[in-house]
This record gives C-alpha cells, structure tokens and sequence, in this order.
C-alpha cells in the first residue's frame, strides 16, 4: 500500500469516527482530555476565534485560519500547529451535508513538549526557524494512524488513563521531529524568545482590562521595548495593544451573546473607557454594531 492510499485509509478510518461522535452537533469534546471534535454541513462565513496552543486535523473538507496577513488552508493532506494562544479568523471552505467538514483538536501539553525536547537530536534543535506561531505541516500515516488509535479509545474507556498519555506523547513526538518542529521548539525552550513571549500572552489573558504600557511587558519579560515588540508582532501577527483589544472585544461579545449584558456595560467591563470607541472597534473586528450582532445571533438560535 503506498503512502497516500495509507493516509486516505486513515483520514477515512477518523472521519467515520468523527461523524458518529459529531451528529447533530457542531463541536464535542470527548474523555481523552485536551481532544475535541468539529463538524460542519456547510461553508462557513470567516469567524473570530482564539486558536489555543494545539495540533488540528481536517480529516474531511477544508478549512482556513487567518492570522494577520497570514492566510493558512489546510485538508487532510496539512495539519495546523498553533504554538500560542493567538486571535485568529477562521473559516470553513469546503462542507455539504452529505460529505461535511470534520476536523479533530488536539490541545498542545507543553509539559509534555518540555520532556521530549529533552530526547529530540541535537541537531534538531539547531534548526533556524523564523518566528510564527501558526503553521502548517504535512500530514503523515505515522502522525495519522496515532491519532486514529487515540480516537479509538474512545470506545475503550477502561484503558483511555493508561493509554491515552502515551499516545498523545507519541503524536507530540512526531510534530517535534517533523519538518514544523523547530517552531514549537523555540516556544517550549527555555530562555528563548518565543517562551518570554508565550508568558507575556498569558499575563495580558489574564489582565487584559487593565492599562498597561509597552515598557512593562518588556520588563516583565527581560526584553528591549525594541525587541519584545519585534518578536510579539512575529509571533503574533499584531502589536501587543492590538492583541490586547482583540481579547476585550471577544470577551465583550461572550458577554453579551452568554450573559446578556448590554454594550455599554459590556465596554466598560473589559476595559473600554469610550461606549463609541467600543463600538467602533466592535463593528470593525465583527461586521456589525454590538447590538445588531446580538440581535442576528438571536434570531439565528431560535
């Protein structure tokens, strides 16, 4: 059997098994912690998301991600390694109810990553990469037939505690070995830039209504003002305040559309000091007012 005829085999094999854990649903998650599952019947209009550090699969259809000017289209032939938690539009490309989009998630461990790097040739770990925190790689029957065995144990949930770590460190392993796995390592080092830029991230998700200034989160990361913002915008695709208004906005939305908070009180919750100005930037980012928005996601729903 030749290589592609494995990799149909196996994408075939996980979409089966995507489909019967999807029906009826847009996204499951499942009992193997960090795995997920998407579907969709149709094309997709481009969506805002937050892309968490993960390994993505299409295993039926085809899907984009946007990421500043950075536009990545992925199928069964390219998976997507996003290294960071980063802002991203999505879309789905290619779907239609008799054949939909199937995609499987697999959060990144970094725990994990840390460990193998210890066991990754040291001549890998030389490479030179350029900093991206979004990229794709191409599928292999070796990377696929890990996946499929972890989705597998889905019908054997006696064995999911012993066996899913270890598949999940295999399917690790082999994005760190492939040809993309110089640019997760240069996040999981320790010391490098692109690690100091990771906890930068996770200091402005956690802080994000605050006001801060270029200096303190260089500070904080023992960077120049001149070289965290280089390789922020590297990594990112945006400015730090860019990537900070991207959270306040999205979590603005969540606020509105899961708690019905109204605009205003929504803008001030996050940090806007300007009801116009939120709104604006709200507009810009989603297409429509924040109250036309809520109003079509309503009328969507019932």
């Amino acid at each position: 059997m030749s290589e592609m005829q494995m990799m149909d085999c196996f994408s075939q094999g996980l979409a089966d098994n995507v489909a019967k854990r999807t029906l009826g649903v847009e996204w499951a998650s499942s009992e193997v912690e960090g795995l997920e599952f998407y579907r969709q019947n149709a094309p997709t209009s481009n969506s805002v998301c937050i892309v968490e550090p993960s390994i993505a699969l299409v295993v039926q259809g085809t899907k984009s991600m946007t990421l500043g000017e950075q536009v990545l289209i992925y199928d069964p032939s390219r998976f997507l390694i996003t290294s960071l938690e980063l802002p991203a539009t999505m879309q789905v490309l290619e779907a239609c109810a008799e054949k939909p989009y199937l995609g499987v998630v697999l959060k990144l461990d970094l725990a994990v990553m840390s460990d193998l790097m210890l066991q990754t040739p040291l001549a890998r770990q030389k490479d030179t990469v350029t900093d991206q925190g979004m990229i794709l790689g191409h599928s292999t029957p070796s990377l696929l037939n890990a996946f499929s065995r972890l989705v597998d144990l889905l019908d054997e949930p006696e064995s999911i505690p012993v066996l899913a770590p270890m598949i999940k460190r295999e399917i690790f392993w082999r994005v760190l070995i492939s040809e993309q796995g110089a640019r997760l390592r240069q996040i999981v080092s320790a010391g490098s830039h692109g690690l100091r830029i990771a906890h930068s991230i996770e200091w402005l998700k956690m802080n994000f209504a605050q006001h801060f200034s270029i200096d303190d989160l260089a500070d904080m990361t023992r960077m120049s003002k001149s070289t965290f913002h280089h390789h922020f915008r590297q990594l990112t695709s945006m400015s730090p305040l860019q990537y900070q208004k991207r959270l306040r906005l999205m979590e603005a939305r969540r606020l509105m559309l899961s708690e019905s908070i109204d605009a205003a009180a929504a803008a001030y919750r996050v940090g806007y000091e300007s009801p116009s100005q939120f709104s604006r930037e709200y507009s810009r980012l989603f297409g429509n007012s924040p109250k036309r928005d809520v109003d079509i996601h309503w009328l969507s729903s019932t």
